[in-house]
């Protein structure tokens, strides 16, 4: 197959990162036959830098007329003075809105041998493997009205959470047609004993799983399942959340797997699909290479098989990162008394290694 994809490197560890999931792409691309078209454009901080927006119409007009889009990260330390509205960050809520990317997938599974990476017990989290599916284009990151006004006490910070039914509707289809490819569980996480919006997600969420007879659906409010993924992640399967609570959650849930430079993810819609890592920029460590790229890479695969429906190459991808891991390799953030420290781009050809043996 051909394929154009958007590369956006952004900001910090993208630029680092991202070849080395281009690279594997390429290796996937000449052992499978595929022929991949990358088109480079900036955005975040490196767009803010060059043309004073994170997210120029160049780089929205190339994403959406690509077939599939791969980022790297966006933000740091160099921008945090601006103003909210032009920081690096409202380019990942920009595309999310622009391109109705309403679903973000975030799966978080523990490799085996990386089970001493996590600061919890080993016999908590083996055989923790669970997706957390986020709304993503509503709730209170979207919601009106917002913003800073001034009071006669001093100021006043506004921000509203909003959902309609059709909002709950879509997202809770996406986590029961994933729970049907898995464990057939679905968890839908929200607080409904205080907020009306959530008594709301509750209610329709239950009425869509009445199209799912085959899934079981339970529901745990969000201090609670924040509590148990520490407990015993093992419990979860497809989670399904807010907003807020999804971007809360699923970065607990990455320090199940040990480090969140090993965890992907999948923004998808009705169109083009977005694919990122969830570590985010990194900027203490930008430039070093010691940057974990198996995120990104893995992130390349769940493109692979969401938006090309290439699963038998997403497959090989994976299995090359699992034979790295299991010959000791490791980048810091995933380092072991007995590992063998290796660097980002290290990491990058020691996997596009094990693709070319198979």
């Amino acid at each position: 197959m051909k394929a154009r994809i958007a590369v956006l490197p952004g900001d910090g560890i993208g630029p680092e990162v991202m070849p080395q999931a281009l690279q594997a792409l390429e290796a996937i691309a000449k052992q499978f036959g595929h022929s991949f078209e990358f088109r480079h454009a900036d955005v975040g901080g490196a767009a803010i830098d060059k043309t004073g927006r994170p997210l120029p119409d160049d780089t929205l007009k190339l994403a959406k007329e690509s077939d599939a889009i791969l980022l790297g990260a966006v933000g740091g330390y160099k921008w945090e003075g601006l103003a909210y509205d032009v920081r690096p960050e409202r380019a990942l809520l920009g595309l999310r809105e622009q391109l109705g990317l309403f679903a973000n997938l975030r799966p978080a599974k523990l490799y085996p041998m990386l089970a001493d990476a996590s600061t919890l017990k080993p016999e908590v989290i083996i055989g923790t493997d669970l997706l957390v599916v986020r709304e993503l284009t509503g709730g209170i990151y979207f919601g009106k009205p917002k913003g800073i006004e001034k009071t006669a006490d001093g100021e006043r910070g506004v921000n509203t959470e909003v959902y309609t039914t059709p909002e709950i509707v879509r997202i809770a289809k996406v986590a029961f047609e994933a729970a049907r490819k898995r464990r057939k569980k679905v968890m839908s996480v929200d607080k409904a004993n205080v907020l009306e919006s959530s008594e709301l997600w509750r209610r329709v969420v239950i009425g869509v799983a009445k199209d799912y007879p085959d899934i079981e659906l339970s529901h745990l409010y969000v201090d609670n399942c924040a509590m148990q993924l520490i407990r015993n992640p093992k419990q979860f399967d497809v989670l399904v959340t807010t907003n807020l609570f999804g971007d809360i959650l699923s970065d607990e849930a990455a320090m199940l797997t040990g480090s969140i430079g090993m965890l992907p993810s999948a923004s998808i819609g009705s169109g083009v699909g977005m694919y990122e890592p969830i570590h985010g920029s990194a900027p203490d460590i930008a430039g070093k290479d010691i940057a974990n790229p198996i995120a990104t890479i893995a992130s390349a695969a769940m493109m692979l098989s969401y938006s090309f429906n290439l699963d038998q190459e997403a497959a090989a991808i994976e299995r090359a990162i699992v034979r790295v891991l299991e010959q000791g390799y490791r980048t810091k953030d995933i380092q072991s008394p007995t590992g063998k420290l290796v660097g980002t781009q290290e990491m990058g050809r020691l996997i596009r290694a094990e693709l070319g043996k198979a």
